[in-house]
């Protein structure tokens, strides 16, 4: 299999704060990640049966019991098109207690219940936890309604999870995605932060489904006027889909700093090319593992701020970058970026 180039491979400089040093979520102390990707069967499509281009991604934000070990944690929703579960407690008591899990849309309820089982045999005697699961649609390429991410590929992927991870594309959640039109999934990268003297890490995960290829942006450059996928069923003109943005960092801010910082988010998709459309589903997750005092003073965040979009617009560029062609369900095919002519046109 041939390795997509990232960004930095292609000589891209998304912004002037410096790469972290794998240029993942996983550069954040302690933070690590693990995908299960699905892939099974070709042809039409039996609901139940396949074909299956799906699969979860889990992001844990530290290596201890997050029950016992809460993070401090924020949402924010850009645009409310989804099925995104966890988010009211997070929203209203600031702080995450379970792994964060990316999925298809119709399988989301699966991977909660299947985290609702790892928390539970981590801590005997607990009868209520709050599972945090976003999700895209994947159904163009995948049997969606067949639900095929189960409590076993979630044990599995929580089981799996390593840093560094650099696994970008079609792995775990992103296996079955578009972005911009072309094939998308998942997209990583991370930013280092200088804040009085001392050094922060802020990390991003995206799940990438979203976006008008007319649009899409590379370092400023726009890629869509000149570079657009074959149709192939594909109408830029009704482009919807959505994404799942995660910010990390253990730089030691509170909640409502986390949104602060987590919105800003949202900024890096318009660099890349998203404006949050109808149909598309815009979530950020945040969240610290700092445990030091005192937190930072709101003076000095902006460099969080400015962490938060250029890691989320590469993040993007990554996701689709790296993603290869993919078909699915009754032939539909998702197309991989020519990287030939993004040199071309970045150059």
């Amino acid at each position: 299999m041939i390795i997509r180039p990232r960004s930095e491979d292609l000589g891209i400089e998304s912004g002037i704060l410096e790469r972290g040093i794998n240029n993942s979520i996983t550069d954040v102390p302690e933070v690590s990640v693990g995908h299960i990707t699905l892939v099974n069967g070709d042809g039409p499509l039996e609901i139940g049966q396949g074909p299956i281009r799906t699969g979860i991604t889990v992001i844990l934000p530290h290596q201890e019991n997050i029950f016992q070990r809460k993070v401090t944690g924020a949402v924010h929703v850009l645009n409310g098109f989804g099925k995104a579960v966890g988010f009211l407690q997070v929203a209203e008591l600031g702080e995450i207690e379970s792994p964060i899990g990316l999925t298809s849309t119709l399988s989301i309820w699966n991977v909660a219940n299947g985290l609702i089982d790892y928390l539970s045999a981590q801590n005997p005697g607990v009868y209520s936890f709050n599972p945090l699961v976003g999700e895209c649609n994947d159904g163009f390429l995948n049997d969606i309604v067949g639900r095929h991410v189960n409590r076993e590929h979630v044990l599995e992927a929580l089981s799996s999870a390593c840093s560094p991870n650099t696994e970008e594309g079609n792995v775990g959640a992103g296996t079955g995605m578009t972005g911009f039109g072309w094939k998308g999934g998942i997209g990583t990268s991370s930013r280092t932060c200088i804040i009085n003297d001392k050094k922060y890490t802020l990390g991003v995960m995206t799940l990438t489904n979203t976006g008008d290829p007319r649009e899409f942006r590379i370092n400023g450059t726009k890629i869509g006027k000149s570079l657009q996928p074959p149709l192939d069923k594909f109408d830029p003109t009704k482009a919807g889909g959505s994404i799942m943005m995660v910010v990390a960092t253990d730089a030691p801010i509170d909640s409502r700093q986390l949104t602060r910082v987590g919105k800003r988010a949202a900024l890096g998709l318009a660099r890349a090319g998203g404006i949050a459309d109808h149909s598309s589903g815009d979530f950020i997750i945040a969240f610290s593992n700092s445990t030091n005092l005192p937190i930072l003073d709101d003076t000095a965040l902006t460099p969080l701020f400015r962490g938060a979009v250029e890691a989320t617009d590469e993040a993007i560029v990554n996701s689709v970058l790296r993603a290869e062609t993919l078909i699915g369900r009754d032939g539909n095919t998702r197309h991989g970026i020519p990287i030939d002519e993004v040199k071309r046109l970045i150059n």
